[in-house]
């Protein structure tokens, strides 16, 4: 991981001689982090790898438009739940199944995953999540696991911070209420 602050690494990039090197360093800092805010709505690890390598192709296609004018990891989500999204489409279409089904689906098969590491109280987690609408798992997933603030998720999802947290509460409601069911 790099020590390298997002401006440093933006300045890097600037750079013609170092805009490779620059790259290298902002994938080694992010690819993780986005790896997992992917997986957490995707679920499946193939799924998740593959949505990750096609948002730091987009990252790396328009990085040199990025204005500064948010922040970069903010930036860097918003392709990535922009990939999420086209992935989910995709998937609708060509499965033939409702996002509510797919989500079922993915329920049902979580517990089978070989890269599902979890115990039992996070496979409840994880399938209670699932129930979830979308925005509200999209929501949830970035204050949960990724411990974004509501102003960085405001910033990525273009919605009030006053609107998420109501959508942050009334997800953890009907995950405590879900938990139960499973």
């Amino acid at each position: 991981m790099t020590t390298l602050s997002d401006n440093e690494l933006l300045d890097m990039y600037a750079a013609k001689a170092t805009k490779t090197e620059a790259f290298k360093l902002l994938v080694l800092k992010y690819q993780r982090p986005v790896y997992w805010h992917i997986r957490h709505m995707v679920i499946r690890h193939e799924d998740a790898d593959d949505i990750t390598q096609e948002t730091f192709i987009k990252i790396w296609r328009h990085l040199d438009s990025f204005k500064r004018a948010s922040k970069l990891y903010t930036w860097i989500y918003k392709i990535a739940l922009n990939e999420v999204v086209t992935f989910l489409k995709r998937k609708n279409r060509y499965t033939f199944l409702s996002f509510n089904d797919w989500e079922k689906h993915l329920s049902e098969t979580l517990a089978d995953d070989n890269f599902f590491s979890g115990d039992a109280a996070q496979l409840k987690l994880h399938k209670a999540i699932l129930t979830l609408p979308r925005k509200q798992r999209i929501i949830f997933n970035m204050k949960y696991f990724d411990n974004l603030s509501y102003e960085d998720i405001s910033d990525v999802l273009k919605t009030s911070v006053g609107a998420l947290k109501a959508s942050y509460h009334h997800a953890v409601k009907k995950i405590e209420k879900n938990i139960g069911a499973f």
